[in-house]
């Protein structure tokens, strides 16, 4: 089983693509994550929407689901592409369609079409799960962002590889190391957390949040989705986290292979 992390970096970045992970097992292909750039991520990497048999989305922002148009018409039109499964927690299933991709997708010349044209869709329960080229994926709750009243949630994935090397991805989440993200970071092998490296945004845990977890917690993180300064001073960050305690962080185009 293989991570392929076609981009590394934050939404706005200008220096990196944005965060989008490939897991290829059994020859199968998956996207965790199609953000907007994803065209080129893939194409740096080798691959296209047309390698992909299945995407998960974690949720509605643009650098997480801003390349499904993409997909969804490529895979559409060609008549040897294959049509993708789309795993997404149920809740957000309609609000993917109706506030981000019916404008765009909604008809083709001669008819009116919706999601399930494009995609074999799976809606997920939370705290639920989803079984993929021979790997069952479980969903992380977690709170991305309270706006006011309103709590817009983000779906990590904990799994296990084939030889049960337990990976926890947490895509886009506060730090909140309490309850079942405490769970996860103590039963995890090895754990790819979002990181902010500038400004506080509140919306994903800082650097200097994550450098006060334990150590026998640091000693399993690699951290990705990282601002464009960490890019221009790549060697000093490398240094300053692996001091820190961390794995690293993770580089445009790596691969991660797992027994």
């Amino acid at each position: 089983m293989e991570l392929i992390f076609a981009g590394t970096g934050s939404a706005f970045t200008m220096d990196n693509w944005q965060s989008n992970i490939v897991v290829k097992n059994k020859d199968k292909n998956m996207l965790i994550d199609c953000g907007s750039d994803i065209r080129f991520s893939l194409r740096d990497i080798g691959m296209s929407v047309f390698d992909m048999d299945a995407v998960y989305i974690s949720h509605l922002h643009a650098d997480h689901i801003g390349g499904m148009e993409t997909l969804a018409f490529c895979t559409f039109f060609v008549p040897t592409a294959k049509k993708p499964t789309l795993y997404c927690e149920g809740s957000l299933v309609k609000e993917l369609w109706d506030t981000s991709l019916k404008g765009g997708l909604k008809g083709i010349e001669g008819k009116l079409v919706d999601l399930e044209d494009y995609f074999n869709v799976v809606p997920l329960l939370k705290n639920e799960g989803f079984y993929w080229g021979g790997i069952n994926f479980e969903l992380v709750q977690s709170l991305h962002i309270s706006a006011k009243y309103m709590i817009l949630d983000s779906f990590g994935v904990i799994f296990n590889t084939p030889k049960e090397k337990r990976i926890y991805i947490t895509t886009d989440s506060q730090f909140a190391p309490i309850n079942n993200i405490l769970k996860c970071y103590e039963e995890a092998d090895v754990i790819f957390q979002d990181c902010e490296t500038m400004y506080k945004s509140g919306v994903h845990a800082h650097y200097d949040d994550l450098n006060t977890l334990k150590p026998e917690i640091k000693k399993k993180m690699y951290l990705y989705h990282y601002q464009d300064n960490v890019v221009k001073e790549w060697d000093t960050w490398t240094k300053k986290a692996k001091e820190d305690g961390f794995k690293g962080f993770v580089q445009k185009g790596q691969s991660f292979k797992f027994d």
